[in-house]
């Protein structure tokens, strides 16, 4: 049995078509499939049901491929400790990300490029259910999510900061007299906010409710960038997390108004799997993290821009 061909295995429970797989190998559609055929053969059990395309894997096709995760992991360990060994850690950091995370996702990694500057960094936005099967499946080595999310179990928790809600509106717009703002002013605006099936915009939506509204939006994204994209012409608002200051800032002509609520809302932090084998770029990582500062840093952006002397850019 070759590493090559649970390589094979895992890139086709993932991809769940032959041709995708392959391709995601760089070998061809015939030999992925003789890979998996001569695991087959070496185990003495059905793993895929074979139809005109790919079906799913057989009950023992699962068990496989949970081993082929943490002996493909065992590799990557093994791999990362001996670049320890020679010199420094070497490899690719797989971190995963909730879209609102991402914009505060710089305070992290660029301290650790700083401290380990031979690892490449592969950052990719995912949804939390996708967060939590990368680790468990070993595709990831950290994440940055909802730590106070309870489907989050076998994992390493490290709180980075909570989560801030702010009105960003026009400068001459209706709430211009005010240094605060409530919910249900925020709900009678122009909206623009994130897509309903976004957890970020569930709590806000929860946050409308406890002021007695309900937001209709006039525009809805699935990205923060999406959002941002519209609010530069001055007609819409948005309800925003303070942490999205740190990447896209206040467009000129807004200005954000603190919302009335909750004061702090749900904590963002940090992940890796609590399993074994533990991945080192992880614990690196990790290691990194209790030295950054986000909560500090992103408390005194939101201080800059909410303080007496805060206008607009």
């Amino acid at each position: 049995m070759l590493l090559r061909q649970l390589e094979y295995l895992v890139a086709l429970a993932r991809e769940r078509h032959f041709s995708r797989a392959a391709d995601a190998c760089f070998v061809s559609q015939p030999s992925l499939s003789a890979g998996i055929r001569k695991l087959e053969h070496e185990l003495d059990v059905p793993i895929v049901r074979r139809g005109r395309r790919f079906e799913g894997l057989t009950p023992e096709g699962e068990r496989v491929l949970a081993w082929a995760h943490r002996i493909l992991a065992e590799r990557d360990a093994l791999e990362q400790e001996l670049s320890v060994m020679r010199g420094g850690l070497t490899g690719t950091l797989r971190l995963g990300a909730i879209p609102t995370a991402l914009t505060s996702a710089s305070l992290l990694t660029t301290p650790f490029c700083a401290t380990h500057p031979r690892v490449r960094i592969a950052l990719e936005s995912l949804s939390s259910r996708q967060i939590l099967d990368g680790l468990g499946e070993f595709e990831l080595d950290a994440a940055m999510t909802y730590v106070d999310d309870d489907t989050l179990r076998h994992v390493r928790k490290m709180p980075l900061y909570e989560e801030r809600y702010l009105l960003l509106t026009p400068l001459d717009g209706p709430l211009s007299g005010q240094r605060r703002a409530r919910w249900a002013q925020a709900a009678s605006l122009p909206l623009c906010l994130l897509s309903p099936r976004m957890r970020n915009r569930q709590i806000m939506d929860e946050c409308f409710a406890a002021d007695g509204v309900t937001a209709t939006p006039a525009l809805e994204s699935d990205t923060v960038a999406g959002l941002y994209a519209h609010l530069s012409g001055g007609s819409w608002s948005s309800v925003i997390s303070h942490a999205w200051l740190h990447m896209f800032g206040v467009p000129k002509g807004m200005r954000v108004l603190p919302l009335e609520g909750p004061a702090h809302g749900p904590r963002v932090g940090l992940v890796i799997g609590d399993h074994k084998p533990e991945s080192v770029l992880g614990r690196a990582l990790w290691e990194v993290a209790r030295g950054a500062r986000v909560r500090d840093t992103l408390e005194e952006l939101l201080a800059a821009h909410t303080g007496p002397s805060a206008g607009g850019s």
